[in-house]
């Protein structure tokens, strides 16, 4: 009710916080800053608690998803990961919250539209959110009590650090081995060659301070720490003199500060963190240096898997617009295929892609830019080297054409108007670093200030980024030259390095010291099978609950027969197109082909421009355009299931006929003739889903696990498993793309055919029937590629009305596979990862079913789903993964 009767009033928020003034006194604090910031429709209101110095910032923006966030300069000067596995155990309990998770165990408790902890290099950050005021408070106490007041108790140190225990607890003659969450994580996290790579790049190129160590835990380098220096690092970094606060949206500031006062800060007094990074000291000449890892089995090309990178150390975070001007460089010399660094590294193929280190990095305390390659052979090494500074001499030459800048800007102008759901999650995460560093997170979010200084800076001097480039990169002689190789016998050195640690670990226990860790064992497992009383969480009532969901209207609508959906919103100049075509009619032979299809259908020109000239125009004049596949249960019954492709993109209001004749050219006349530049997109892809099986394995796990339960799960495995991670290595393997090319547009026929799709619109009242007027149009530019087309299998359509509610004529066709029969299957896949992924899956019941909130509730509450419980067994790290 609260909650209601603060947001009808008339006022916006950013308004009512315009009213504060600077030296005003608010709950212990003393408002320092009240700025308007018109580009993101948003007051940011800077406070200073008077006590602690603590340090608070309020966005308030009309926005009900209101976020919170504290954040922790947290730099350790060892590689224990001692801000990490501090994360995980201030999680384990508080004073107030003793219960063991509480934050698992308010997800059945919570309306929470996020919740989660993140540890960067230089600072720890807990933020959440949610739309209802009630859950907010609760949160909010929960979140404070958790990092101010936490239990650390010695049991839950052994459990989420790590411990000496028996192979089998219950079995005293079974060995000892390292166990522990955050040990076996960063076991796990290392097992991702890029993710090392990186790790390295910035020890490395940083190392005077706390960069040159793994804030997440170096996994030899964890079981050197302590549970005293657990409580000691907390003690000295967890404290409000050295924490930043952060608040998002509609909710009164007043309550906020009132609360975070009251159950945390009344409770401190000002001491002076000493947790400041110093600045990296300056080399005198470019430095070389070396790593190894793992081989990958799934490289696209099992002889070139060596990386090479050359990272350059830039200015300090904390000069806003400097670190603008050199991000907006780094998008030039990299982004797109119009790019110098592309058209130099990417299409001659030396490499399978850039390596996921490229780019700018403004997450330390003076920023860095990268650039290289990955999937190269040991044997171009020099040739990469000679490539790069060439090409940064060229660009000093030649600069960049007008387009290619205008286009960035129009990127960014996009960027400031779209609306997203965790518009405050991205925001807190934009400003953590700058702010981190005592840089001013205000100036940050001054978009449109910058690019007009930019704008000036170019107009006075049309060799501004020339000079930027001679400076930062040909006279920079902080340069780190890293290559990296694989070595046949990594995994085993590993081993045996972890073995030796665990030798020296062992061999000074007396009798007494394995009683003792025998007994510890016992006590951690009998801890965790316990269950656990979350009574003394708080939760919503229903009464905290609005009993009626927002009604979002919708027009439906027809264009040259194709249906449309119409929905007037609030979009801030944007208008957002999607379109759903099915894929029905297409061959089985062809189906899984289909992420391929959608992920360079706009990347190959179309109509009378190539690919570099479509890139452009699609950064110019559009905020996107992307195709992907789709596949939608049913909500009635788990066997139907409808199967297309979406389109989707976005535009600025004044690039609405732009973007439709960009469309119109994919449908009409894409271009199916450039082998080269189609391998180029095949081994980028190919690289990318290798990479990503170790970082994402618990999700391939769940794909598989599921696959021979429903139709969908079938179907999305073809479409984003290992079978589709086999499938692209397969073609990039092959020598000739010819047979592939040649394929594209008999996909083409049936996928991009007018008679399967339909349309959705959201653009302002305003703009509504001129949207709808360049819909008509686009659908009749298309209406050549209509056809009707018989379904592969006939007998298995059924067709469903979209909107029952609405009357409209439009429907969607549901396919069902009579001869699937649902039963149970057990899959091994062998990986070069000292890494387990498991997932056991069990059928469900579909979204209407009277027990799937009964389910969804349970799922929740016990931390594994009906549907899909995913166990990574180096962690004994649950995923929660819900109904899919």
């Amino acid at each position: 009710s609260f909650h209601s009767s603060w947001r009808s009033r008339g006022s916006s928020a950013g308004e009512r916080a315009l009213q504060y003034t600077v030296g005003q006194k608010i709950h212990g604090f003393t408002v320092k800053q009240v700025t308007a910031v018109p580009d993101l429709f948003l007051t940011a209101v800077k406070l200073s608690h008077d006590a602690t110095g603590a340090q608070y910032l309020h966005a308030a923006r009309d926005d009900s998803n209101n976020l919170f966030s504290v954040q922790f300069r947290t730099t350790p000067m060892d590689s224990t990961g001692v801000p990490h596995i501090l994360e995980h155990t201030v999680l384990c309990g508080s004073q107030r919250f003793p219960c063991r998770d509480p934050f698992f165990k308010m997800l059945n408790r919570s309306l929470s539209t996020f919740m989660n902890a993140f540890t960067a290099s230089d600072y720890t950050m807990y933020p959440f959110s949610t739309q209802n005021a009630k859950d907010f408070q609760n949160l909010l106490s929960v979140y404070l009590d958790a990092v101010f007041f936490p239990c650390l108790r010695e049991l839950d140190f052994w459990q989420e650090g790590w411990r000496l225990e028996h192979e089998t607890p219950t079995d005293p003659s079974s060995r000892l081995v390292f166990k522990g969450v955050v040990f076996n994580e960063m076991k796990g996290v290392f097992s991702d060659n890029e993710r090392l790579y990186a790790q390295h790049l910035q020890n490395k190129l940083l190392p005077d301070h706390t960069y040159s160590v793994v804030s997440g835990g170096e996994p030899l380098a964890i079981p050197d720490l302590t549970w005293e220096q657990l409580k000691h690092f907390h003690a000295t970094h967890y404290h409000p003199s050295n924490a930043r606060f952060f608040t998002y949206g509609d909710l009164p500031l007043e309550q906020h500060l009132q609360q975070i006062e009251e159950e945390a800060l009344s409770k401190f007094e000002r001491t002076e963190p000493n947790t400041a990074v110093p600045p990296q000291t300056h080399w005198d000449k470019p430095r070389l240096d070396h790593v190894t890892c793992r081989p990958d089995a799934l490289a696209p090309d099992p002889m070139k898997q060596n990386t090479l990178c050359m990272s350059y150390l830039l200015g300090d975070i904390t000069d806003t617009f400097e670190v603008f001007i050199l991000s907006l460089l780094s998008s030039l010399m990299i982004s797109g295929p119009n790019s110098p660094f592309y058209k130099a590294l990417i299409e001659p193929e030396i490499g399978s892609d850039f390596s996921s280190s490229v780019g700018f990095d403004g997450s330390t305390r003076q920023a860095s830019f990268t650039i290289g390659l990955q999937g190269m052979a040991e044997a171009d090494t020099e040739t990469v080297k000679h490539i790069i500074a060439q090409s940064i001499d060229d660009i000093i030459a030649t600069g960049f054409e007008e387009e290619q800048i205008e286009a960035l800007l129009h990127k960014i102008e996009i960027q400031m108007k779209h609306q997203s759901t965790s518009f405050g999650l991205a925001l807190a995460s934009y400003i953590a670093s700058c702010w981190n560093h005592d840089g001013d997170p205000v100036q940050l979010l001054k978009i449109s200030e910058n690019v007009s200084r930019f704008r000036q800076c170019l107009k006075e001097n049309p060799r501004y980024l020339q000079d930027k480039v001679q400076h930062y990169f040909k006279d920079n002689t902080h340069r780190l030259t890293l290559t990296m190789s694989p070595d046949e016998s990594f995994l085993e050195k590993q081993a045996e390095a972890e073995e030796q640690k665990l030798h020296q670990k062992i061999q000074n226990l007396s009798d007494a010291d394995h009683k003792d860790i025998y007994e510890k064992g016992l006590q951690l497992l009998a801890a965790q099978s316990t269950a656990q009383d979350a009574s003394c969480l708080p939760a919503l009532k229903v009464s905290d609950i609005e009993p009626i969901i927002p009604y979002t209207p919708v027009q439906p609508g027809n264009a040259g027969g194709v249906p449309v959906q119409y929905c007037e919103q609030p979009t801030n100049g944007m208008v957002y197109f999607r379109a759903m075509c099915n894929l029905n009619s297409l061959p089985e032979d062809l189906k899984i082909y289909v992420p391929l299809f959608c992920s360079i259908i706009t990347k190959l020109g179309c109509g009378e421009l190539d690919y570099r000239q479509q890139a452009q125009r699609i950064e110019l004049k559009t905020g996107g355009m992307s195709v992907s596949p789709q596949i939608i249960p049913d909500t009635d019954d788990l066997d139907l299931y409808e199967q297309g492709i979406i389109l989707s993109s976005s535009c600025l209001e004044r690039n609405l006929p732009d973007m439709f004749q960009l469309w119109s050219d994919i449908f009409n006349c894409p271009r199916f003739d450039d082998e080269q530049r189609l391998r180029v997109l095949v081994m980028m892809s190919a690289q990318e889903l290798s990479n990503g099986i170790s970082y994402s394995g618990h999700m391939y796990a769940m794909t598989r696990a599921a696959r021979s339960l429903t139709p969908t799960a079938d179907l999305q495995e073809a479409f984003s498993g290992m079978d589709q991670v086999k499938f692209m290595k397969r073609i990039a393997e092959m020598t000739d793309l010819t047979s592939v090319l040649r394929k594209l547009p008999r996909i083409k026929r049936h996928l991009l055919n007018p008679e399967n799709m339909r349309c959705a619109v959201n653009a302002t009242p305003q703009k509504m029937s001129e949207a709808a007027g360049e819909v008509e149009r686009f659908i009749g530019n298309i209406a050549a590629n209509r056809k009707e087309r018989k379904p592969v299998r006939p007998t298995v359509v059924e067709v469903r009305p979209l909107d029952p509610q609405a009357g409209s004529s439009a429907s969607r066709k549901l396919i069902s596979e009579p001869h699937f029969k649902p039963c149970q299957m057990k899959t091994y896949f062998q990986l070069p990862f000292n890494v387990n992924f498991v997932s056991e899956c069990v059928r469900a019941v579909p979204f209407t079913h009277a027990d799937y909130a009964r389910y969804n509730k349970h799922t929740l509450g016990k931390q594994c789903s009906l549907c899909s419980f995913s166990l990574q067994v180096y962690t004994g790290k649950v995923y929660p993964a819900g109904h899919r």
